[in-house]
């Protein structure tokens, strides 16, 4: 149970990314958020709708994981998902920013852990 509310989590989280990178992108909220310009965020409105739409596969997957009737498999998919967002927040960490290290490295490691533990 708690390994699927840890990754339920980290679901939500990257549907908020989503939302964020494809919708709210321009917006003046995300723009301060991310310390970003109105020239900036209008000229990479392109790329970070095509980064959320990557966030919204990883959602998908997780959620897919989690509502698969085999649970050997839907292990393996979450799994696999996980893993994809933990070297995910490990290239953001190292190439972008170090807080996304710890806000999105750390709620899928401890899902990981937790999936990990319940087989």
């Amino acid at each position: 149970m708690i390994a699927a509310i840890l990754v339920g989590i980290v679901a939500l989280q990257h549907a908020y990314f989503l939302i964020v990178e494809m919708f709210l992108w321009t917006s003046p909220g995300t723009r301060k958020r991310f310390g970003t310009s109105s020239s900036f965020a209008r000229d990479s409105k392109p790329l970070a709708a095509n980064q959320g739409l990557y966030n919204g596969f990883l959602a998908a997957g997780l959620v897919w994981g989690l509502m698969y009737p085999n649970a050997s498999a839907g292990y393996q998919i979450q799994t696999f998902f996980l893993v994809c967002v933990l070297v995910a927040a490990l290239y953001g960490g190292w190439s972008v920013k170090k807080s996304i290290l710890y806000a999105q490295g750390i709620p899928a490691l401890a899902a990981w852990i937790a999936v990990l533990l319940t087989w």
